[in-house]
């Protein structure tokens, strides 16, 4: 190999985490804006869903996002829900804070227009303190949220929370 194809070689493999960092910056950057849907959450499994209806505002900074929202139930309970996320390389971590106002962990990793995190509750929910959430981007003006968790009698994956949003 010459010593130019060697500079370049070890060059090309020095850039590699600089443009997945880029392409991951670019991804959030992408989910920035203001977003209103509908969906449903399940509060305890096995009890019934509870339609909502959520507004929220993502706002994405270099190799981080924010989410800042609000989803309301039955007409008259509303509450608010937030995330903050930071990337590096191609590791996503952060804090979501729910309805209970606990602040619980997630971690994980984007496949293609999803981002998959595993979430470690602040306190137990449905018998454990683990789930998994996605946000996934549809088309470039549509966001789901999603949240699954195992049910403790059954250990079936149930989905707890579906809300699917679109751009204003």
């Amino acid at each position: 190999m010459s010593c130019f194809a060697r500079v370049l070689l070890i060059t090309s493999i020095g850039l590699l985490p600089t443009l997945a960092a880029a392409d991951e910056s670019n991804f959030l950057q992408s989910l920035q804006g203001k977003w209103t849907g509908k969906g449903t959450v399940i509060r305890r499994i096995g009890t019934s869903p509870i339609n909502v209806a959520c507004t929220f505002a993502l706002t994405a900074t270099g190799p981080s996002l924010s989410m800042r929202g609000n989803c309301r139930g039955m007409l008259v309970v509303s509450r608010a829900i937030s995330a903050d996320l930071k990337v590096n390389g191609a590791r996503y971590s952060g804090v979501y804070v729910g309805p209970s106002g606990g602040r619980s962990g997630l971690s994980g990793k984007r496949q293609g227009n999803t981002i998959d995190l595993a979430v470690r509750w602040a306190k137990e929910v449905n018998g454990d303190r683990t789930a998994n959430m996605t946000i996934q981007e549809v088309g470039g003006n549509s966001l789901n949220l999603r949240t699954i968790d195992r049910d403790p009698g059954t250990g079936k994956s149930i989905i707890t929370s579906e809300i699917a949003l679109r751009r204003l």
